[in-house]
């Protein structure tokens, strides 16, 4: 009897560089390098590089959770760890992140020890269903909590954001940013948007794509204050995160799992397009 594999193996598999893993992890370092996450739209407009406005982006957002020197803050969804070091650099604070994929973790932890940050930086590689409770860590355990667009992956978003208020301690905060989908244009029917992002999914193993609204809905549920929740691309098609220039190099990567990492391109493309693919940002407080 064969067992079904559960969509977060097979977001542990698609980032995988081991035994029946897609690769993902080493395509996107290929393509992307160590951060992975879109960035500031007004840097992107006034020339800053794709690395720049996502520096922006993760300052606007630490800023937004208050986070200090000496904070205790979880990177949910940490990948290469890019992102997790930049910000305990640029913070102070003292930063674990997390993944699935025990191959991302490893190059995390690489380039934690290689910037120094040992001391300061863990990663850590979680069971495919503890995003649902976090249970690693007692009541209170955080100062905040970041996501930078990992949520998308998750097929029960709700659990996770429950979950992280009850890390939080009170008055702690939680900051994301995270893939998104809205009526664009002509596209405004809930089938219309989906015909387009449904490949988008298939192909990047999202678990559905939420709107800015869902987001600030299931935060709320969960018993946060939303001071923020923003479409950063609002009014306007979402090509932040791909220069043109790149785009030849995703259509030719001839890397593990090549035609699929193609494919998702020419389907996220094609959502950018019709402009009903967007990010979304979001900022909430535990205030009990």
């Amino acid at each position: 009897m064969t067992t079904a594999v559960t969509h977060e193996e097979q977001v542990r598999l698609f980032y995988s560089d081991g035994p029946g893993g897609e690769g993902a992890g080493q395509a996107y370092v290929s393509l992307m390098g160590d951060i992975w996450h879109h960035g500031d739209r007004d840097v992107e407009k006034t020339g800053g590089s794709v690395r720049d406005a996502a520096l922006a982006m993760q300052q606007r957002l630490t800023r937004l959770a208050r986070i200090q020197p000496g904070d205790r803050v979880l990177d949910f969804g940490s990948g290469p760890g890019g992102a997790t070091v930049a910000m305990a650099k640029s913070t102070g604070a003292n930063f674990i992140g997390v993944s699935n994929t025990e191959s991302l973790s490893q190059q995390a932890r690489a380039l934690a020890t290689e910037h120094g940050l040992d001391a300061q930086v863990n990663f850590l590689t979680l069971g495919d269903q503890d995003y649902k409770t976090l249970l690693a860590w007692p009541d209170c355990s955080f100062d905040a909590v970041i996501f930078l667009e990992s949520v998308c992956h998750l097929p029960d978003k709700q659990a996770f954001f429950t979950a992280a208020f009850r890390v939080l301690r009170p008055g702690g905060r939680l900051v994301g940013l995270d893939w998104i989908q809205r009526p664009y244009g002509s596209y405004q029917a809930p089938e219309q948007i989906e015909e387009i992002i449904d490949p988008v999914c298939e192909y990047i193993r999202l678990a559905g794509l939420g709107t800015v609204e869902s987001y600030a809905d299931m935060m709320r549920a969960a018993g946060f204050e939303v001071t923020h929740a923003e479409d950063e691309f609002a009014g306007e098609p979402c090509w932040g995160s791909t220069p043109p220039a790149d785009r030849e190099r995703w259509l030719t990567y001839d890397g593990p799992s090549g035609e699929l990492f193609q494919d998702g391109k020419r389907a996220l493309d094609s959502a950018r397009r019709a402009g009903v693919f967007s990010v979304g940002w979001w900022a909430a407080i535990r205030t009990r």
